[in-house]
């Protein structure tokens, strides 16, 4: 099977050491005259692929530069460092409380990127060196659960933007998104909220809820009923660092306070950066697309530069990100010119915008979705 060859390939760079996990799985092959939804997949952009890949091996982009990495992560320990200095030197009036926020909300959001390296297994070579320091980052920086992030991110990846698959389209009705889901709703007469407004409500419930309330509650559910006690463990150990921190400054309710403010500046950035490259494109149930084809539809990118690279955590390259996660993001722009020629040479739109344009995109998309279900709630 094609698709979940080359999605397998994508996750695993040690085939060799997973290889021995499949044998057990495997129940038997496909008789030819069965139907199979491979039939319908390109065997040339597939193959084609495949030899891009082989090509980035070859150019060792799939290497680590060590010291990248080691540098985000002491940018990000010195904020928290420069936070602390803040509220000890000036104290704990309105204006250094703001401005240690922002350098927290900086922070966090950095964390959230680096992270994201170590649980697509992009920095070492050895698979339990990466989910060692993702359980660091994400557990005691952040206080979250890395595999509460695992289970979710690559469904997510696997099948991006397609209803019932990924985890991250899943907006328990309160947005509807492209353009099957809104004339679905809209035919079957649903109105949980009204949609034809979500461009404006998305900026009350969207950005400002989507970490400190929705995904934090997540987070911790997921840990207490799965009983996972080593991710739990990580995430306690931030709160302490945290608390002990802060508490001499603002007392109990005070930190807490300050915590979810944090988290509140957090959840903006993380929603803008994340929903520029996916939600303004084809959003639909599978079509059972190859692997490329299937990444190319689902993602966009964002023009580079120092800031843009730095802003996003390289997810301005998200289309070369979704065809090569374990590919350490310092050399996604490596590979990209060689994507582009890929889209040009089989007629696959390759999408590149500036920053703004892509941020304003994302309330263009919710406009259009939200007018589309209107259109058709209103059709008798």
């Amino acid at each position: 099977m094609p698709l979940l060859q080359d999605a397998f390939r994508a996750f695993h760079p040690d085939l060799e050491f997973v290889r021995k996990f499949l044998k057990p799985l495997l129940i038997g092959e496909l008789a030819p005259e069965e139907p199979s939804l491979d039939r319908s997949k390109s065997s040339e952009i597939t193959e084609d692929f495949r030899t891009l890949k082989k090509v980035a091996e070859d150019m060792n982009l799939f290497r680590t530069n060590h010291l990248f990495f080691l540098l985000l992560l002491v940018h990000i320990v010195a904020m928290e460092s420069a936070a602390w200095l803040i509220v000890s030197y000036f104290g704990n009036g309105w204006v250094p409380t703001l401005v240690t926020a922002c350098v927290l909300a900086t922070s966090q959001a950095q964390a959230g990127w680096l992270q994201h390296d170590y649980g697509h297994l992009s920095v070492y070579k050895k698979s339990k060196w990466n989910h060692l320091v993702h359980k660091f980052v994400i557990g005691h920086l952040k206080g979250a659960s890395a595999n509460w992030w695992n289970h979710r991110h690559f469904q997510h990846h696997a099948k991006p933007n397609i209803f019932h698959k990924d985890p991250d389209i899943k907006m328990l009705h309160v947005f509807v998104l492209g353009e099957w889901q809104p004339l679905e709703y809209g035919r079957k007469k649903l109105k949980y909220l009204p949609y034809n407004h979500q461009h404006e409500y998305f900026f009350l419930i969207g950005p400002p809820l989507l970490i400190p309330m929705y995904f934090q509650y997540q987070i911790i559910m997921t840990m207490v009923m799965r009983k996972d006690w080593v991710d739990l463990a990580w995430a306690i150990s931030y709160y302490v660092r945290f608390f002990s921190t802060y508490v001499p400054f603002y007392g109990v309710l005070g930190a807490l306070l300050f915590l979810n403010f944090i988290r509140f500046l957090e959840s903006h950035w993380f929603v803008w950066v994340t929903q520029m490259n996916h939600i303004v494109m084809e959003i639909d149930l599978d079509h059972h697309r190859d692997w490329f084809s299937s990444q190319l539809a689902a993602t966009c990118n964002v023009e580079q530069s120092f800031f843009n690279d730095w802003f996003s955590g390289h997810l301005n390259f998200q289309i070369e990100h979704h065809l090569f996660p374990t590919m350490p993001r310092h050399n996604l722009h490596k590979i990209a010119p060689l994507v582009k020629s890929l889209c040009a040479k089989h007629g696959i739109q390759y999408q590149e915008k500036p920053l703004l344009r892509a941020l304003l995109d994302i309330i263009g998309s919710l406009k259009k979705s939200g007018q589309l279900w209107l259109d058709a709630y209103l059709h008798k």
